[in-house]
């Protein structure tokens, strides 16, 4: 009997060793190491097909985005689209962070990167009808998206301190979503509730990601490659701007090709090279000499990528709606939205490149401040006056041509 027992309990053990290593056999699976970037000292990670096919969803989040701006064009409204937008930036955002880590092109990362394709997808279709019977849509797709991504992070990065780091992250999604839940529960409260939850998910980096009993992720754990971060934000930039080609091209096709049109959509393109002009060519190299090298890549991608290029891409988004107001009604008298378009889009772009320029060169740029000025004096001008909406666009492109020339000019001297 005794040895019988003791058989048994051995064949017991057995079986209870050969489920845990099923299971950690799973667990590998599906969040294989073998998934994460070779991170050879001084290499330069480069972006991949798979991030720039995850990217096309982002053209389309930026045309609804413009869209529901043109159909929504109150305080309330802008107020909306900037809560959507902010949601729909970090979730790009966060993904963007989490491929300086893991490889895009191994199976296991191919496949997370179609998953939150999917989940973007989702959010971008239910833009339009957010604020109403398709809040659901837009919140769960948004959690989701956090949640998978954060935690196949922590699983993929086990047994390191960034796998804690992304646990941690985790939390905090999980925390902003109840927030993002509760708005959608609550018509009467969505817009209170979700400003809310994107506060706390842009706040949740600054404190570190602070859990009680667990304590902050400092920053110089987060060990990110600041030049593959920096492209990957050019590139949704670029992808703004695309959207403001798109909307310009679109309205022309339907309106009627008069000298006014022409004008206002030939003033709309070059406001579009001029916003180019002034981040690739006098601002783009400053963010490369200061990830080439500073030592604290993350607290510097921080502030000028996460922040900066969040705060550009809204302003050219800005942009793109003033032109196709501007093109659509060239001669009238610009009306108040019209007018808040073409004078904040400029504004919002200047302000996050200004602050992308002091993060990586260390100083304000004072022209920058002084065009802001003078963008805001020519909007109300154009109030009182009843400017036309062409002369208004003209006046606005004056402004940025002589940022896109005047540093070219100092440099020549």
């Amino acid at each position: 009997m005794l040895f019988s027992r003791t058989g048994e309990r051995g064949i017991v053990g057995s079986d209870k060793y050969s489920d845990s290593t099923m299971v950690a056999q799973l667990f590998d699976r599906i969040f294989p190491t073998a998934s994460l970037r070779a991170r050879h000292e001084g290499a330069h990670l480069r972006v991949t097909n798979t991030e720039l096919f995850f990217d096309l969803v982002y053209v389309f989040a930026i045309i609804q985005l413009s869209h529901y701006l043109v159909a929504h064009p109150t305080w309330l409204g802008a107020l909306e689209a900037v809560t959507l937008f902010a949601a729909i930036w970090w979730a790009w955002n966060y993904t963007a962070w989490a491929a300086n880590w893991f490889d895009p092109d191994h199976p296991a990362g191919r496949i997370l990167m179609l998953v939150l394709m999917a989940c973007a997808l989702l959010m971008a279709i239910s833009i339009e009808s957010a604020f109403e019977y398709r809040a659901w849509l837009f919140v769960s797709a948004y959690i989701a998206m956090a949640l998978v991504r954060a935690g196949y992070m922590a699983g993929v990065l086990r047994g390191q301190t960034m796998g804690r780091n992304y646990a941690q992250l985790g939390a905090w999604s999980a925390f902003s979503g109840l927030f993002w839940i509760a708005g959608a529960h609550l018509p009467s409260a969505r817009i209170e509730l979700w400003i809310l939850a994107v506060l706390i998910d842009y706040a949740a980096p600054y404190v570190g990601f602070w859990l009680p009993g667990a304590g902050h992720t400092p920053m110089a754990t987060w060990t990110l490659r600041g030049l593959h971060l920096l492209e990957r934000n050019q590139l949704v930039f670029i992808i703004a701007l695309g959207e403001s080609i798109l909307m310009l091209g679109a309205t022309m096709v339907e309106a009627e090709l008069t000298s006014a049109a022409i004008t206002a959509a030939a003033t709309g393109f070059l406001t579009i090279v001029s916003v180019w002009w002034i981040y690739f060519v006098h601002s783009a190299s400053s963010g490369e000499e200061a990830f080439e090298h500073e030592a604290e890549q993350t607290r510097l991608a921080r502030a000028s990528l996460a922040y900066a290029h969040g705060i550009m891409v809204g302003g050219a988004i800005v942009i793109a709606v003033s032109i196709e107001e501007i093109i659509a009604h060239p001669l009238e008298p610009a009306h108040i939205p019209t007018i808040l378009a073409a004078v904040l889009g400029p504004s919002i772009f200047l302000l996050g490149n200004a602050l992308f320029r002091c993060s990586t060169a260390g100083r304000w740029p004072l022209s920058y401040v002084l065009a802001i000025a003078v963008l805001a004096a020519i909007g109300l001008a154009a109030h009182l006056l009843h400017i036309p909406a062409l002369a208004l666009g003209c006046l606005v492109l004056v402004v940025l041509l002589g940022l896109a020339f005047l540093p070219s000019c100092g440099r020549r001297k």
